[in-house]
This record gives C-alpha cells, sequence and structure tokens, in this order.
C-alpha cells in the first residue's frame, strides 16, 4: 500500500480507494469483484504451455488501481502477457532487455506504476503488473508461459502455485495432457487439499490422453460454513509418466525433431562418493546439526559396492579415511561414529578441501581400488566464500577433474557466493543447487542426493548424422540416473526430410550399451491424431527453449568472445521465440485513457544485485569494520574506527553525482567495564543526491524518503519495491535494502537484529556498494577515498600475538605498516551468520592507510 501511496503522490492521481489483486493473492474492497479464475494447461511430449487469465470487474464509481501478481515455476519462459479493458486487448511485446528497460524507466521517471518478474520462492518467481481501471469498466489479465516438465524419480511434475485469499466464483484448473508414448500413470494433489476437496479434483487418462480438472464451488473454499476466507492455499501438483516398450522414443515435427531418452531395468553401478564439507565457524548450529542428520540418512542409503569417503574443510582439512572405503557394514557403523562427531572449527578453506577430495578420487582409480565399470561423484557442500582466489580455485579443480566425473556443488544459505559454485560446477560437468536455511534443510539435502544416488549409464553419446542436422542441443553426457530423462532436440537442414537414424552409446555396469533407433514422420503423424491437446509447432518450440536454457548454462562458465557469441545467440532465439529471459524483458503498455503505464517483465538472475556486480566491494559493518576489496590482489585490507556514540562518519562523498553517504555510531546499551574500548556500530545512515533533492535516512526501525518537501516511511516489516525518476528502491523485509541512483552507484544496507532483552546490545546496520565505479574521480571519504584503485605489498611474514593470526610488514601510500592477517563478516546474503572474508588488518584508526587521520572525517550531522 505504501509503494502505491508513494507512486500516486509523485504523479498526482492518487484515487480515495486502493485495491490490490492478484490471480492467486488478492485482497478486494470498495466495489471490485473478482468473478473469474482459471489455468489453462496443455502438455504435449513433456512441453507445457500454460494460460492464466483473470478477469474483474469495477462496480464502484471512481477509478481504481488493479494488481495482477502471479508466481511462475522458475524454469519456465513467460511468453505472452496482455490485458483486455473493456473489450479492447493491450498486449505486451519482448525486446531485448536494454531496449525494454528504456522504455520502463522512461515511464517510471513520470511516477506511473510498473510491472516486473522477482525471485520469490525455492521454485518460484513472481510477476506483477497494475492497471489503473475506470468506474463500471471489465478487465481480462491473461499471462501464458512454457516449460520443459524435468523427469525426476521417475515421473515428470508440473507445481501450479495457487493462493486465492478470496472467494471467487469462477475458479478453475484444467490439465490436458497428451502423450504419443501412452501413459502409464496420473495423479494430483494439493497441499491444500482437504478430505471434502479431494472429491472435486476429476482425474482420467486413456492411452495416449489425460485430463485433470479442479472446480470448487464457493462453498467448497470456505474455511467454514459462513466464513469469507478460502480453503486454497498452497501447491497443486500435478505428475504422470509415460509408456517405454523402448529405451527411448524419437518425434519428428516438420524440419524439427526431439529424442527421449529414459532405458528402464538397467542393473545400477557402483558408485564412488566423496562428501566434501565446509565446517567453517558460519555453520555452527543448525546448519551443522542438519548436514549430520543428512548424512546419517544418506548412510543408510548407501549400497555395499559403493566407494566413499568424507573431507572436511576448515581452517585445516581433514579426512576421515586416507582412500576411498567400502561401504561393508562395519564401514558404514564407523561412519555414522565420525559423522556424529563433526563439529565447526576455523574459516573456510575451501580449495584445499576440494582439491582433497579430487586427489583422492583419482588415485582410487590410477591405483584400481575402485570397481572399473563405476561412477565416481564429489558433492560439495558450503555456506561461505573461499579464502583464496575463486579464479585460482576454478582453474586448479578443472585441470584436476579433467573431465573423468561431475562435481555437485551444494550451496548453503544465502551467505554463500552462488555464482561461483554454479561456474565451477557446470566447467565439471555437475551443476550446483542452493540449500534453503529452513527446518527441512537436511531433507533438501538428502533428496539432492537421492537424485544421484543410482546411475545406470556412463559418458552416454547420442549420435546423429552430421550432414542432415543442424542446431543440435546437447548430446554427450556424464551419467545417466535412475528415473530421469535425457532429451536432445535439433533440426533437419533440409525441412522435407521425414526420417532419423540415431546411434546410442554408453557404458552400463556390465558391459557397453550400443543400439541404432530409427523413427520416420509418417509414423509420427499417426501418434498425433488428437489435434485438440497439440499448441503450435511444439517441437520447434520445445527445442528452441532447451537450446536457450543450454545456451544461458554455457554462458555462466564462459568468458571473452565465447561469452559474446553465446549471448548473442541466446538473445536471437529469445526474441525470434518470444521468451523472456536473462538477455529479454516484456514490455506492457497500457492504453492512455488508463494513464499510458508501462510496465517490465524480466526474468530474475539468483542474488542479482550481488552476484551479477562484480565491482563490489567495500563496506563497513559490526563495530564499524571498513573492508577494503583489492581485486588485482584477490584480497582485502581491512581497519576499523574507534569514536564516541553520536559522533557522524562522512563515508563517502562524490561532489560530481551530488551524493552523500555519512553514518551517525551508537553505542551499547551500557558501557561494558571490562572492554578497554566500547564497541559502536552504526544506528544510523543517510544517503544525500543534491542534484535530485532527494534524502534517505535508515535507522533498524524504519526507512524514510524525503523528496523536496514530500516524505514517505516504511518499516522492516515491508515488502517494497519502488522505482521513480532516478531512485530505485527495494526493501526485502527484515533482512537489507537495495539502493539503486539512476547510473551512479548503488548500495546495500544490511539490517542486523539482536534479541530485545539483550544487557548490552542493540540493533544496527552494516553498508555495502556496489558498482562504486559509476562514481567520479573526486570521490573521497573514509569510504569512497578506496573507490580508486589502490596496491600494496606485503613482506616478512612472522607470527603474531594470536597464533592464528600472523603479522607482517605493509608498504601501502609510500608508508610502512604492521598489518596482522585476519577476517571480517561479509553480512550481505546472511545477516545472522555473515561469511568469513580474509583481510590484512591495518591498526589505530587506519593510520598511514586512510588520507590524513579519522577525526577528519567527523562531520556536524547525518545531511
Amino acid at each position: 500500500k505504501q509503494m502505491l501511496l508513494w507512486s500516486c503522490l509523485r504523479s498526482h492521481i492518487c484515487s480515495p480507494f486502493f485495491f490490490f489483486f492478484s490471480f492467486f493473492n488478492l485482497q478486494v474492497v470498495n466495489g471490485i469483484e473478482i468473478y473469474s479464475m482459471k489455468i489453462d494447461s496443455k502438455i504435449t511430449s513433456r512441453f507445457a504451455h500454460n494460460v492464466i487469465t483473470s478477469r474483474a470487474v469495477n462496480r464502484g464509481n471512481v477509478h481504481k488501481e488493479v494488481f495482477f501478481d502471479v508466481e511462475l515455476p522458475k524454469t519456465a519462459f513467460i511468453t505472452n502477457f496482455s490485458m483486455t479493458i473493456d473489450g479492447v486487448t493491450y498486449p505486451g511485446t519482448i525486446k531485448e532487455k536494454e531496449v525494454a528497460k528504456k522504455q520502463y524507466e522512461k515511464a517510471v521517471s513520470k511516477g506511473q506504476t510498473a510491472g516486473l518478474v522477482k525471485a520469490s520462492g525455492r521454485k518460484t518467481e513472481k510477476f506483477t503488473v497494475s492497471v489503473n481501471i475506470e468506474a463500471a469498466s471489465k478487465v481480462t489479465f491473461e499471462l501464458t508461459y512454457e516449460e520443459l516438465l524435468k523427469r525426476q524419480f521417475g515421473k515428470y511434475e508440473m507445481f501450479i502455485k495457487v493462493k486465492p485469499k478470496q472467494l471467487v466464483k469462477d475458479f478453475e484448473i484444467e490439465v490436458n495432457i497428451f502423450e504419443p508414448q501412452g501413459i502409464t500413470e496420473l495423479e494430483a494433489e494439493g497441499t491444500f487439499i482437504t478430505n471434502d476437496l479431494q472429491n472435486i479434483i476429476k482425474k482420467t487418462f486413456s492411452d495416449k490422453k489425460g485430463h485433470i480438472s479442479f472446480r470448487p464451488t464457493l462453498d467448497q473454499q470456505r474455511t467454514c460454513a459462513n466464513c469469507s476466507q478460502s480453503v486454497l492455499d498452497g501447491d497443486f501438483t500435478v505428475r504422470y509418466d509415460v509408456k517405454r516398450t523402448a529405451p527411448d522414443d524419437l518425434q519428428i515435427v516438420n524440419g524439427y525433431f526431439v529424442h527421449f531418452f529414459a532405458p528402464t531395468n538397467l542393473p545400477k553401478l557402483p558408485k564412488n562418493v566423496i562428501f566434501v564439507i565446509d565446517i567453517s565457524g558460519s555453520m555452527s548450529g543448525r546448519e551443522i546439526q542438519q548436514t549430520r542428520e543428512a548424512l546419517l540418512k544418506i548412510l543408510d542409503d548407501i549400497k555395499e559396492d559403493d566407494f566413499f569417503n568424507f573431507i572436511l574443510f576448515g581452517s585445516e582439512v581433514q579426512t576421515w579415511k586416507e582412500t576411498l572405503i567400502k561401504a561393508t557394514p562395519e564401514n558404514l557403523d564407523e561412519a555414522r561414529k565420525f559423522v556424529r562427531g563433526i563439529d565447526t572449527a576455523g574459516m573456510t578453506n575451501l580449495h584445499g578441501g576440494i582439491m582433497r577430495g579430487i586427489d583422492m578420487l583419482n588415485a582410487a582409480h590410477e591405483r584400481n581400488l575402485v570397481h572399473k565399470r563405476s561412477a565416481s561423484i564429489i558433492i560439495m557442500l558450503t555456506d561461505g566464500q573461499p579464502n583464496v582466489g575463486k579464479f585460482e580455485i576454478q582453474e586448479h579443480v578443472k585441470k584436476a577433474i579433467e573431465g573423468k566425473y561431475p562435481l555437485y556443488n551444494l550451496g548453503f544459505g544465502y551467505g554463500v557466493d552462488y555464482s561461483f559454485l554454479e561456474k565451477m560446477a557446470l566447467e565439471n560437468k555437475g551443476l550446483a543447487r542452493r540449500i534453503y536455511p529452513d527446518s527441512d534443510a537436511a531433507l533438501q539435502l538428502q533428496g539432492f542426493y537421492d537424485e544421484v544416488s543410482n546411475p545406470m549409464l556412463t559418458d552416454i553419446e547420442l549420435n546423429y548424422p552430421e550432414n542432415e542436422i543442424s542446431d543440435l542441443t546437447k548430446n554427450s553426457f556424464k551419467h545417466f540416473y535412475d528415473g530421469s530423462e535425457i532429451v536432445v532436440a535439433g533440426r533437419f537442414i533440409d525441412n522435407n526430410q521425414n526420417h532419423l537414424t540415431v546411434d546410442v552409446r554408453g557404458e552400463g555396469a556390465n558391459d557397453a550399451l550400443s543400439y541404432t533407433t530409427q523413427q520416420d514422420a509418417q509414423q509420427t503423424d499417426k501418434a498425433f491424431q488428437e489435434q485438440e491437446y497439440i499448441f503450435g509447432d511444439y517441437i520447434e518450440r520445445l527445442w528452441a527453449y532447451l537450446t536457450i536454457e543450454q545456451l544461458l548454462e554455457k554462458r555462466i562458465a564462459a568468458t571473452g568472445e565465447e561469452k559474446e557469441n553465446l549471448t548473442a545467440k541466446a538473445l536471437d532465439l529469445s526474441l525470434k521465440y518470444k521468451f523472456v529471459t536473462p538477455l529479454t524483458s516484456m514490455v506492457v503498455t497500457k492504453p492512455e485513457d488508463y494513464n499510458n503505464q508501462d510496465g517490465i517483465a524480466d526474468k530474475p538472475i539468483e542474488d542479482v544485485f550481488i552476484d551479477a556486480v562484480i565491482s563490489f566491494a567495500f563496506t563497513v559493518d559490526g563495530d564499524p569494520h571498513f573492508i577494503i576489496s583489492v581485486p588485482q590482489k584477490e584480497d582485502a585490507i581491512c581497519f576499523n574506527i574507534n569514536e564516541n556514540p553520536g559522533a557522524v562518519l562522512n563515508l563517502i562523498n562524490d561532489p560530481v553525482t551530488g551524493i552523500t553517504v555519512n553514518g551517525e555510531l551508537i553505542g551499547d546499551k551500557r558501557a561494558n567495564s571490562d572492554a578497554k574500548i566500547q564497541n559502536t556500530y552504526f544506528g544510523k545512515l543517510g544517503i544525500a543526491n543534491k542534484h535530485l533533492d532527494l534524502k534517505l535516512t535508515v535507522t533498524p526501525e524504519k526507512i524514510t524518503i524525503q523528496n523536496g518537501n514530500e516524505k514517505t516511511g516504511f518499516t522492516w516489516l515491508d515488502s517494497v519495491t519502488l522505482q521513480q525518476e532516478g531512485l530505485t528502491l527495494i526493501i526485502n523485509r527484515k533482512k537489507n535494502l537495495v539502493l539503486s541512483m539512476g547510473s551512479s552507484a548503488s548500495f546495500v544496507i544490511v539490517l542486523h537484529q539482536v534479541w530485545k532483552k539483550h544487557p548490552l546490545h542493540q540493533d544496527f546496520l552494516g553498508l555495502y556498494t556496489l558498482e562504486s565505479d559509476k562514481l567520479s574521480e573526486q570521490t573521497h571519504g573514509l569510504l569512497g577515498q578506496f573507490f580508486h584503485p589502490i596496491d600494496f605489498t606485503i613482506l616478512e611474514i612472522h607470527p603474531g600475538s594470536d597464533p592464528k593470526k600472523p603479522d607482517a610488514t605493509m608498504i601501502v601510500k609510500n608508508n610502512e605498516l604492521t598489518v596482522t592477517r585476519g577476517w571480517q563478516k561479509d553480512y550481505r546474503r546472511d545477516p545472522k551468520h555473515g561469511v568469513d572474508i580474509p583481510c590484512w588488518f591495518v591498526h589505530n584508526n587506519g593510520a598511514g592507510l586512510i588520507d590524513g587521520v579519522h577525526t577528519d572525517y567527523i562531520v556536524s550531522s547525518l545531511f
């Protein structure tokens, strides 16, 4: 509501009423009636085409704001969005991201409301758009998205987020499935389904067709007989599988083909698994407890023919056994005792841990300690950032593995550098997965292991005639796991060609797999006679979807010209087939009679505001510790400022862009008599832009924006995305806020909350700068002076007063300083635990490192 209020204040078009609507999340007030909600899904050959339609009418006598808000699977691409108002349809258009962004920002600069897609949950992202509806008018929202359903544990799964929060007269979910191979099983369930609602799910399937419908009446939606609240709140999931008379299925339509490969009844390969586990200090508490719990469950599932080992890394690297060990009952019992004793200690020697695991696996193969026909994998779990250069680790790991086995990286929580883990996994034929720090984290870990615990083939190659096929998707795979499926698509050089021969090769538990499969278009045509279940050129779209997905994946690990070429190809296909991908956006232009408001649909990226920004990082957080990143050294310098509570420090001052950042110190609730120096923290931050006449004040209680004479306020309990001319503000509830000012630098402010009844400490703030290179060369301040390149040399490293923290001599700015090796916390992603950042600590308030002395940076007030 506050976001909308701010928006309408800026544009001077405030209505006396506010109305919030979403397809699955809505609240109704003052005359708006939502009379229809429907999702219509057509699935053909695992490719799902979904249309979400919502209809509303404004029965009031004034115009009202309507928000359309829906959560979609992260694996899906939006392909269309339109609004129909009083019988006239206004469609969205797919454009290159930068082109769309300029059009969008032009609308936003006029104070107009906007639509966008943002990350939402584990499996979903949220699409939101709004429109102002005149009195006595109707509006229809229609959103289309497509996705290729993945097979896991022997079934294809599609889920739909359902959360109306009100009763809807015409509510319906309808799913039609057509599979040429035939359907063997079909089920539908909802996390909100009660015994009364179970009978409302209508499910039928026979041969190639399946149908599911869910259409509860108003009374059936009620939480109780006379209640107005809706019981519909959760996930609606459809699962099915197909008949498999052969190991694969080949389909040819209109010059394109898709090949599904999922052999059954093969003997399982023995596997060799090394678990590389982070035991650094940030894993303490619930994280390490959940890790132990998951590993104990995994040990129950390890087969006697398997080999395994555990490698733990904190400051040091330790192993359970020196070599891979056979999973005998005796060894498993011993392993359980070891796992129960795992505890945390030290920093994050990820490099040492992963290299020890690779060396151990290499040695086991070289010395023939493991089965010749077996599948080897490394599973690494970490919640932090490595203590040496990431590029160095990636190079060493890739060289050591040499493509012999996949690396799976599991990132625990939000403090992890997920993009680093993802790139390293993809470079080594594996994948990365985020483990969310919830109560079911142990089940998430175990669930991932279950996906890769039953290898049936290694080194699979699907070979197609080179002179007949172009634009082939990925056709070689390191492992095939039981219950999964390999999908390859391509197009014929000659569109009129109607047959295809494929040679399939792989290595099984007992011998090599080798066979040839054939198909022609006439055989496929016979299977596709149920035209009502088929949407357009679906195989061509399936090929485009899979190609874009794989190009974007390759792009993560690529650099230089290769990355540019992959980007260009993915962008071209995204525009041609109208997919909203990370390279494109969809602009939604509303009619002039309805305030001509523009919206933008984007595809969010994991940790988009942090992982996508390479130019991090200058930070101040804690009591208050300054961390200065020095990228060319792959290292950092840190220092502390000791001043009295109430002092205001100038952190950043750029006279060219007009941006100033100041911070006011607070102390503990009462002085600690045992402490030589009183701890201080930032209790208030002020960010000003004099060119925009804009001031932002942030405290641990509230966020206040002053634009000229206008003021608006938020609390940390709000989740807000606010955009206006020169300003983007995102508040992530009770966690952090992200602030961007035009083309200048961006900032992240982290909220630290302590126990309210704590006798000493109180809530405080941390400041993190992003894209600091966008500020001018005249930028200064305690942080700002380091936005320019700085160099240093470390000499004479020797033991210090703390045996774990050596001292050294640093040459910096022509000064010779005694510094201490240690680490400070980065709390951007994980405000609770933080991530250890190794750095050289400069003593005495940064003397010799900062320009002048620290008291030069004390200013009279926040602005």
